[in-house]
């Protein structure tokens, strides 16, 4: 037999509390014990005028915000629609069931305004940041560093080749804002003064984007999503966009180590990161501050055809030469200069030489320069500190770091596919800059909320 047709009948009087409807082990509830936006309030002050029609709270957009870049919701109309239907997400926002949600063009506006003008997701991070430190979640004893590629909103077929592209020719005034950011960085280390070299195309959405072929897979235009984390519970303690080359990334880690330093007295005594970041200058400026290089070292002297490679060579520091096996010594010069010279090249290397007439005579010849009439052997300025680098990769420690340095692989694993930040939705280098900022807060966030147990959901 059919049951009777359930009917929803109006009540004249309800008691109903969105508390009591948002369980006790939900992620917001537990993110919420971390998110102290009062800071942000005085943060912002400055920013909103003190007459007119009171604005949109922006500690309601921030948590706005924070819930998207957490449950990875990419669109901010989408978001806007989810907070008005989810009753845990209403209750994060500190909002009641008559509480209207701002419309998702509030995010923009106030976006690419006051909330840029403040670098406003530069202090929310930090403060997160400074959150775990608290906790006890930061040892600052080792650091690992590393980059990965997330998709610009930029396409091919609106992109120009090298040969077309001139920055002179464009025109700041009527330029989209992304592109009047790209020629704003121009003379940025992390942007436009990280490479000498152009990319292949360049997009007229976002300039300032890489064409990179990186993935082996079809080209793209991308940013470079730097991470500096602690590599006892991977927290990130810094992040920054920046051009999609290894110069530039490099370049970008070393502005994040003294930024964490400054911000959080933080310096770590060694640094973990892969072959990429194992350049003679990236290993000279750490050798520089004492922190020990858990890299492996670019090493390209090396050789493949049974020759004499360059370790065959003994460098004597005193005299600043290299005595080859055969007991001969190359020098960088062998007449003497009116000037001192430092002997540096363009490149970072000192170049010596032997005497043509003693490789010619020598019974060694054959085993060290059989195509050339004399041995030249190039020694990197900062060569000494890539040999204490070499001397670390033989360490217990080392295999330590590289073994926790996967943990930065991990939290972009987690940035791609959980909260699904694979390609950016903003453009321009603010765009990007804001967007993985966003993506850091939220993953220290679920950080704590994972390690700094809830009591109240285990009562």
């Amino acid at each position: 037999m059919m049951g009777p047709r359930q009917v929803a009948q109006g009540a004249l009087f309800y008691e109903f509390t969105i508390e009591d409807h948002v369980p006790p082990d939900h992620l917001l509830r537990s993110i919420d014990r971390f998110v102290d936006l009062a800071d942000m309030r005085r943060h912002l002050a400055p920013f909103y005028s003190t007459t007119g029609r009171p604005s949109v709270d922006p500690e309601l957009m921030l948590r706005m915000l924070i819930i998207g870049y957490a449950m990875g919701i990419r669109s901010e109309r989408r978001l806007c629609e989810e907070v008005h239907l989810n009753l845990a997400y209403r209750w994060f926002c500190r909002l009641d069931l008559t509480d209207p949600v701002p419309d998702h063009s509030t995010f923009s506006k106030n976006r690419h305004g006051r909330f840029r003008e403040s670098d406003l997701f530069r202090q929310l991070f930090e403060s997160v940041v400074a959150r775990c430190i608290t906790e006890g979640l930061v040892g600052g004893q080792t650091f690992a560093a590393d980059a990965s590629l997330i998709r610009a909103d930029a396409n091919k077929q609106y992109a120009a080749p090298k040969a077309d592209w001139d920055p002179g020719q464009i025109d700041a005034n009527t330029a989209p804002r992304a592109v009047r950011e790209y020629l704003d960085v121009l003379d940025d280390a992390a942007f436009g003064a990280a490479s000498e070299v152009q990319p292949k195309f360049t997009s007229f959405a976002d300039p300032a984007s890489q064409w990179t072929g990186a993935m082996k897979g079809p080209a793209f235009f991308a940013y470079s999503d730097n991470y500096l984390i602690d590599t006892d519970h991977g927290v990130i303690v810094d992040v920054e966009a920046s051009r999609s080359i290894r110069s530039a990334e490099v370049g970008v880690t070393q502005s994040m180590i003294d930024r964490t330093e400054d911000r959080f007295e933080l310096t770590p005594k060694r640094l973990a990161a892969d072959t990429a970041y194992g350049s003679g200058g990236m290993l000279g400026w750490l050798d520089a501050r004492k922190i020990e290089p858990h890299i492996p070292v670019i090493d390209k002297t090396g050789r493949q055809d049974g020759t004499f490679s360059q370790a065959d060579f003994h460098y004597d520091p005193e005299a600043d030469e290299y005595i080859c096996p055969g007991g001969k010594r190359l020098k960088k010069y062998w007449r003497k200069m009116r000037v001192p010279r430092t002997g540096i090249c363009k490149d970072g290397f000192r170049r010596y030489y032997a005497r043509q007439a003693d490789c010619a005579a020598c019974a060694f010849k054959a085993k060290c320069t059989p195509n050339q009439p004399r041995r030249k052997i190039a020694r990197h300025q900062f060569e000494d500190a890539r040999n204490r680098a070499r001397e670390i990769a033989t360490t217990d420690a080392y295999i330590d770091s590289q073994r926790r340095r996967k943990k930065v692989e991990m939290l972009f694993a987690h940035l791609k596919r959980i909260l699904k930040l694979d390609r950016l939705r903003l453009r321009g280098p603010n765009g990007a800059r804001d967007e993985f900022l966003l993506a850091a807060t939220a993953q220290n966030l679920r950080k704590l909320a994972k390690l700094i147990p809830n009591t109240q959901a285990t009562a």
